[in-house]
């Protein structure tokens, strides 16, 4: 008997709750190429981690050359405009992608300053997209989040809080620099404008609001705008902008995994485990979590359906018994529960 059929049996009904996915693997990391950026590694290439994958332009814009080929080569949009450091009769740089031709010119995506991206997680490379992106494939485990802001980071992961707690300004020290840290059920922009500035790698976080993500990300713009060279910052966002402790399965995942090299990548979001010798717990089979309603965040145990019920605004839906503690099972609509999987 599998373990599915066995987790049905001896909990009929729970089949019907969303399943949320803890672990992913293998992942495959993709990294978006802007107009004008250009791919530094091959199909089928190993990449070590910290190693340049992509090319890109910190202040991209269009330039305009005239449209010439050498015989027998027709140039097509994707390539490259011109050998790289060309310039122009006005001192603008030629390098960049060929994007469209028009009355005999060819419109280029080029820039001043090109900045390497470098791959966060080693892999091998499984897709090189012209124009699209770069995808490496990793046979390490990752844990799937919902979103994640900023770029891809590395570093050593530290548990800063507990599963509810809030991460402050003040709580922020220079002790955390080259550190992914787990702030708990939220951080506001103050926090972590200042973790940017000490040097943390960065932030796992349960719930981040959309006015923090907007103060944050319009920092961040003006950060790199005036600054060259930025060490690399990525946040990961466990379930959206309520507030909400991390759901117990995913802290026993980062207590089992803090002081070990992980990494944070934007596509799909999630936090990758470097080291595959680490034994990772796994979540109890009739564990639910409820993922919104107002019991949100709330984690019980599966007592069985309990058929359609009436819920305020005269709305019946089909409901779950959960237990929570000690306490007589509470009814809750059957979509608003998660199960881990």
């Amino acid at each position: 008997m599998t373990v599915a059929r066995a987790v049905v049996a001896e909990a009929p009904g729970l089949e019907l709750v969303a399943p949320r996915r803890l672990l992913l693997s293998p992942i495959d990391a993709f990294f978006r190429l802007h107009p004008g950026d250009r791919p530094l590694v091959k199909e089928g290439e190993a990449v070590g981690r910290g190693q340049p994958i992509l090319e890109h332009f910190r202040e991209p814009r269009t330039v305009v050359i005239a449209a010439q080929s050498a015989e027998g080569h027709q140039p097509v949009p994707g390539d490259r405009a011109e050998p790289l450091g060309s310039r122009n009769r006005e001192g603008e740089h030629l390098d960049g992608e060929l994007l469209f031709r028009s009355s005999g010119r060819w419109r280029v995506a080029s820039g001043d300053r090109a900045e390497p991206l470098e791959s966060p997680v080693a892999g091998v490379v499984h897709e090189v997209r012209p124009g699209a992106g770069v995808t490496i494939r990793s046979t390490a485990q990752a844990i799937v989040g919902r979103t994640a802001l900023a770029g891809p980071s590395w570093g050593k992961l530290q548990v800063a809080t507990g599963p509810d707690g809030e991460l402050r300004a003040q709580h922020v020290d220079v002790g955390m620099a080259g550190s992914i840290i787990v702030a708990g059920a939220r951080m506001d922009a103050e926090a972590l404008t200042r973790a940017r500035a000490v040097g943390i790698r960065g932030v796992v976080v349960a719930a981040l609001g959309i006015k923090e993500q907007r103060d944050f990300m319009a920092s961040e713009r003006r950060g790199r705008a005036a600054v060259h060279g930025l060490p690399p910052f990525g946040i990961l966002v466990l379930d959206g902008a309520s507030r909400r402790p991390i759901a117990s399965p995913l802290m026993a995942l980062f207590e089992a995994v803090e002081g070990g090299m992980v990494a944070i990548v934007g596509d799909p979001p999630a936090l990758v485990i470097d080291d595959p010798s680490i034994l990772l717990p796994t979540a109890a089979s009739d564990l639910v979590r409820v993922r919104s309603g107002p019991l949100a965040g709330a984690e019980g145990t599966w007592s069985g359906l309990a058929g359609p019920r009436r819920f305020p605004a005269g709305v019946t839906l089909e409901a779950a018994f959960v237990r929570f503690g000690g306490r007589p099972p509470v009814a809750i609509p059957l979509g608003d529960l998660e199960r881990f999987a």
